[in-house]
């Protein structure tokens, strides 16, 4: 790759203060045409080493995720049913892990498209769907007899570090914003739509965490879904609704990963070896979200170690060596990346 390449100035830093990514994503992209993924950007800031350590992170960070909508999966399935009995093969197993199996294969199919254009399509509806889980819970908080009356410590000093990591992993998405950027038809309209997109994801968990907070207090779990009450008309809704959420994701997950194995493997264009790919992938990750089924734990992991580097370490690291390279003056910039380097790594 052409490491001499030089960004393009067309994005203001100002989006880049509101997200990293962003800006790095356009700049790298239009400046050449040989930068295509994430980890393209490492490569062209720091060369072969730049690209692998970012694809690490990178697809570290895709993998976990992509295990936490499993868990997630199983958790929600046996608060919903939970007195089935699940036989393979003649043999009892547990009720999550099963519901675990299941939702791996139903989801298996959606991971063989290769048109982010079909994906996108599947993606709205897991908008819908989170619209659709807030309303529920405000409908069993309001009318369903639970109320807004739990209080409690305003700051938790304690709990700051495990809040900062679910916070950073509600945010994770990062990995798949070159890839949505270069097959977007106009991408004139990346950053606004990125914008907007931010700003109601913000407000979306703000209010979640907020009333779910306001209903049960300390004792809210991981899930909020898993403390609604039992043989609830909206209970059920919010669950059926949060089971849709990663079976509309989990595709966009796995496309990067599969995408970096089959190029790795010269088989872009084999939809055979694809096939098989993606599907070894679903495979791994479910044995992996039934041999560690804690939702909480991942997450946190998720989002303290792979999302935080993934989400600002990275892109500010880029970025300053990118633009190092056109000017050496200290820009605004350079002091934000800075500040967010020294307050990442507290």
């Amino acid at each position: 790759m052409d490491n001499n390449t030089s960004p393009q100035s067309g994005t203001g830093f100002f989006k880049t203060c509101f997200n990293g990514v962003n800006a790095l994503s356009e700049r790298c992209i239009d400046s050449s045409s040989l930068v295509k993924t994430y980890p393209d950007i490492g490569e062209l800031a720091f060369g072969r080493k730049g690209k692998i350590i970012v694809a690490i992170f990178l697809y570290l960070e895709l993998y976990l995720v992509a295990i936490d909508f499993l868990i997630l999966e199983g958790d929600n399935l046996e608060k919903l049913f939970p007195n089935a009995n699940l036989h393979v093969a003649g043999l009892k197993i547990g009720t999550k892990r099963g519901f675990v199996l299941i939702f791996s294969l139903l989801v298996l199919p959606t991971t063989w498209l290769r048109s982010l254009n079909m994906l996108a399509y599947v993606a709205l509806g897991g908008v819908m769907a989170s619209v659709i889980l807030i309303a529920c819970v405000l409908w069993v908080g309001a009318f369903d007899g639970v109320g807004f009356h739990e209080k409690g410590v305003l700051v938790n000093w304690s709990g700051i570090p495990t809040a900062m990591s679910l916070y950073a992993f509600c945010f994770s998405g990062h990995a798949v914003f070159p890839m949505i950027y270069t097959g977007m038809r106009n991408r004139k309209t990346f950053p606004t739509v990125l914008l907007i997109c931010f700003i109601i994801c913000t407000l979306g968990y703000g209010l979640t965490g907020a009333i779910g907070y306001l209903m049960y207090g300390e004792s809210l779990r991981s899930q909020v879904t898993l403390n609604l009450p039992s043989n609830n008309f909206a209970t059920s809704i919010a669950i059926y609704t949060t089971l849709i959420n990663p079976f509309t994701k989990f595709a966009l997950l796995i496309t990067p990963i599969a995408e970096a194995i089959e190029g790795s493997l010269h088989a872009g264009k084999h939809w055979t070896v694809s096939v098989f790919v993606r599907t070894a992938l679903v495979f791994s990750t479910t044995v992996v979200a039934i041999a560690v089924p804690f939702f909480a734990y991942v997450v946190a992991l998720t989002g303290s170690f792979l999302s935080s580097t993934v989400t600002m370490l990275l892109p500010c690291v880029c970025y300053l060596k990118i633009s190092s390279r056109t000017s050496r003056k200290l820009r605004l910039e350079l002091v934000v990346c800075l500040g967010v380097l020294s307050f990442s790594g507290c």
